[in-house]
């Protein structure tokens, strides 16, 4: 600790961990989807964000035409499934440089589909914080992709002084 009065030191920091995986958090508020809301962002080793998506339909699309429904009786084409683009894509359909040697901070596991994006961008590590679909095959499958690329990743489990924090903070803005 310094000696000089005019210097405090500062306890109450974010790690970058906790730091992006909360900008995750907010991207997912952005998805209109009632069921599955996931959001992404992308930094590079710097700690500077690139990019940050959240699941969405196809851009320029009439979205009113399209539904969010998710009964998987009913054929593919009635189904939220057929025209979600998931956070990940979306964060790499707009990323404005290379994603190679960037970490992605996501609030879901991803699936294979976006396992093959993230691999294929150069993505280095997957930073999650939830797996609720860790015994799907599509789990799996982006496990597997994970491992063939070198992809590390790992789950963030918030912790009660964060959650706690978040919270009072939260509660002292409003």
């Amino acid at each position: 600790m310094i000696d000089n009065p005019n210097y405090f030191e500062v306890k109450s920091a974010l790690s970058w961990d906790e730091y992006f995986m909360l900008q995750a958090m907010m991207a997912s508020f952005k998805s209109k989807d009632p069921a599955t809301k996931v959001g992404s962002v992308f930094v590079d080793a710097n700690n500077h964000q690139i990019t940050m998506g959240y699941n969405g339909f196809i851009a320029g699309i009439d979205e009113a035409k399209l539904p969010w429904g998710k009964d998987k009786s009913q054929p593919l084409e009635h189904q939220k499934y057929g025209y979600v683009v998931h956070s990940e894509a979306n964060a790499i359909l707009h990323s404005p440089r290379s994603l190679r040697g960037s970490r992605c901070y996501v609030t879901l596991f991803p699936c294979n589909e976006c396992a093959k994006l993230l691999a294929s961008s150069g993505v280095t590590e997957v930073i999650y914080l939830s797996n609720k679909h860790k015994e799907t095959e599509s789990h799996k499958i982006a496990k597997k992709i994970f491992s063939l690329a070198g992809i590390e990743h790992r789950q963030l489990i918030p912790t009660e002084e964060l959650l706690d924090k978040f919270s009072d903070h939260l509660r002292s803005m409003i």
